[in-house]
């Protein structure tokens, strides 16, 4: 059973530095792409969730800035904190069960919620 594509993002950070946050899948799921869907963030969630989810935007914004991206092997779970609402589709006929989907940042909604990834602090 041949494996579906996934581009592979070089130089994007495996994991939050540390830890034990994966941001980057090694190979693809013989099954397909997990399904993004937008995960509500609490605010009573640990300060290293929401560091490891300020470097991932920082990472995004990094490598991506304000084009569109493939999805590709970025992790389905790290992306849905961020997805809905600072990470979007970016066009009309978005699949969030592929990995070839298309994404990008919300530029303004990612600036009120992760000031310092704009500002050069993280």
């Amino acid at each position: 059973m041949a494996l579906p594509y996934m581009l592979k993002h070089k130089g994007f950070p495996g994991r939050y530095p540390g830890t034990d946050f994966q941001y980057t899948l090694r190979r693809a799921n013989p099954k397909g792409a997990t399904e993004l869907t937008a995960r509500e963030r609490f605010k009573d969630r640990r300060k290293p969730e929401r560091d490891a989810d300020e470097y991932f935007l920082a990472s995004l914004w990094e490598h991506f800035g304000s084009e569109p991206f493939e999805r590709g092997n970025l992790d389905a779970g790290r992306l849905s904190w961020l997805f809905g609402r600072e990470v979007i589709a970016a066009d009309d006929d978005f699949d969030p069960s592929s990995y070839e989907a298309l994404l990008k940042i919300d530029e303004r909604r990612a600036r009120a919620s992760f000031p310092q990834v704009f500002e050069g602090s993280v």
